[in-house]
This record gives structure tokens, sequence and C-alpha cells, in this order.
């Protein structure tokens, strides 16, 4: 390295008292110039007259020579030139995402040839980013324990509506608690049974179990207990695994809908005339002059509200206001209910 002379001359500076003197730890600087050999390249004819004439400022000896800019900036040039170019970077990754969707399409047919696809259009990547960004799982077998005298009508309708997008399969079953289920849901069961399965269509088996229960439950998870309880809840998760037509996550009217189902919720448990009427009040003044509950389009709150007034048979038209009983009567012939 080049050897510099010290910037600052020594002056007589007067220290302050108040400070605790330091013995000196190296006095070779104060006594003159480190002598160093300089870098090969650095040291030639071509000299920048600038850097001489500072270097001969600071009183450099004269077998030291001065700092050649142009020479050191050229290096760096070159230096940076012999890099690689970011066009053959560019180029590089293009060829590895290109083979990379390759190995995608192999996979993809190999799935197909071992009958792994079979879940329809709902199931691709492109469904589970519109889905609220949720990593979708295959559909397990759903178990269902409801009571006679709460039937969960929302299958059957959810089966009609549903009928040419997506298969729900209702097996009953009578749970040792509950030997007779009673006439209402013995002829729901036939109407289940008469809704035809398309096989081409992707499918949740549903185990409905008539059973001495408190609350209608659905058992989703086949490894451990988790119950889902209440029949409104049952459809926002049928409606978030059935087709995309009634997932509702994205949609403008996502907080209606689902305050629509909250609606629903409290309906089912009034135990007073005037606590339900003030539900159907509520009702009303979210429907307003719209054809149904999210706008043009029939939706799972739709479902849900159609369910729980079947559900009641303590209301009645009478207790309906005009455009709730026209509503019903679109809604009733899409799920036959």
């Amino acid at each position: 390295m080049y050897g510099l002379k010290t910037l600052l001359p020594e002056y007589d500076i007067q220290l302050p008292t108040c400070m605790y003197p330091m013995k000196v730890l190296n006095n070779s600087a104060a006594t003159g110039i480190v002598k160093a050999d300089a870098p090969s390249g650095f040291c030639n004819g071509n000299s920048n007259p600038l850097a001489t004439s500072a270097v001969t400022s600071l009183g450099l000896k004269k077998n030291v020579c001065a700092l050649d800019l142009d020479n050191l900036s050229a290096q760096i040039q070159n230096l940076l030139k012999s890099s690689n170019d970011v066009g053959t970077v560019c180029a590089r990754q293009e060829k590895v995402l290109k083979q990379l969707q390759e190995l995608k399409e192999q996979m993809a047919n190999i799935r197909a040839s071992l009958g792994l696809c079979q879940k329809g259009p709902q199931h691709t990547g492109q469904t589970t980013l519109r889905n609220g960004g949720l990593r979708e799982e295959p559909l397990h077998d759903i178990v269902i324990n409801g009571h006679p005298n709460f039937i969960p009508y929302a299958l059957l309708a959810l089966k009609n509506a549903w009928k040419d997008l997506f298969t729900i399969e209702v097996r009953t079953f009578k749970h040792s608690t509950m030997p007779d289920i009673g006439k209402e849901a013995s002829a729901f069961e036939k109407k289940l049974a008469q809704v035809k399965i398309d096989p081409s269509k992707p499918k949740v088996n549903v185990s409905l179990i008539w059973k001495n229960c408190e609350h209608t439950e659905m058992i989703s998870s086949p490894t451990m207990y988790v119950p889902i309880y209440g029949e409104v809840n049952i459809i926002r998760y049928l409606g978030r695994v059935g087709p995309q037509e009634y997932r509702y996550e994205d949609s403008p009217n996502c907080n209606e809908i689902d305050a629509v189902l909250d609606i629903c919720y409290q309906l089912l448990r009034c135990n007073t005339s005037k606590s339900r009427a003030s539900m159907i009040r509520a009702l009303n003044l979210r429907l307003g002059k719209q054809k149904y509950f999210s706008g043009d389009e029939i939706s799972i709150a739709d479902i849900g509200v159609h369910s729980s007034f079947k559900r009641l048979p303590a209301i009645t038209a009478k207790d309906l206001p005009p455009t709730l009983i026209e509503w019903q009567k679109r809604v009733q012939l899409i799920t036959q209910l």
C-alpha cells in the first residue's frame, strides 16, 4: 500500500488539562512515511496529474508513485464486463421455467392415468386461490346427527339446487336411541332418495343418523370428533366445499349472506311469537326489493332461510309479508322443498 504523510501538520496544540493523558501507541505515523511497494498496474508513466500533484503536496517520496485513477477506473469496468451478462441469466431462468412446466404436465398425465383426478374443475389451483386463499383437502364422508323433530331440510334443498353442479349423496340410519322417526322424517327420506345422482359430478357422501340429540351436529373429520353444531353452520360448511357458484367468501355480498344466516340461527331458537316476528322483520328488511337475499342469484342464504321456515310450523303464510311470500315461491321452484 502507499504510504501517506500525516494530513494534519504538527501544530502546537494545547491539550486540555481536564483529560487524562495517554501514551502514544504508534510513533511511526509521526516520524515519517511508511514505505510500501505499489501494486503492479498502478505505477506507470501515465499517472494522473491531479493525483501526482496531490501526492507531491503531501510530501511523498519520489519512489512512491501516485495513484492512477484512470487506470483504476478501466480495471473496474473490465471486471464488470467479465461478469455474467444479465441476458444470459434471464435466458437460463426461462429455460428452467419451461422445464418445470413440462414436468408439471407430465405429473398431471400420470395422475390422470392412475385415476387420481376425479374431483372436477372446482378442485384446481385456481379454485383454491378464489376460496379465500385456503388450501383444499380431499372431501371426506360427512356424518350428521339429527333429531326427527329438527329435520335438516337444507340437505334436500341443497341436493335439488345443486343437482346439475354437485352431488350430495345422503344415506339415512337409525340410532338405538331413536327406534321410530315419525312420518315427517320418513317422508323426508323418500324425497332425498327421489333426487337423481349424476356420477360424473363431484360428490360428497353424507350419513344422516337419526338420534336423540339436542342439536343437529356434523362430524367432518374421520380421525377425530370435531362437531359442527347447528344447521346454519352445516350450510356454511357445505357452501365452502360445494360448487363454485355457491362459494361466497370472495363475493361482495359476503357479509350480507353471513348476516342473513345469523338471523336464521336466532330464528330457530326463538321461544315466543314476538321474537319470531322480530326476526322475520329483519329478514324482510334484508331482502328489500331484491329477487334473492344476495341479489339476482340464489345463494346459501336463501337455502338457510327457506329451510328455517320449513322447520318452524308455527310460521305460516299470514305471518310473512308479501315480499317474503313471493321470494318463498321462487326458492321453492328451485329447492323443491
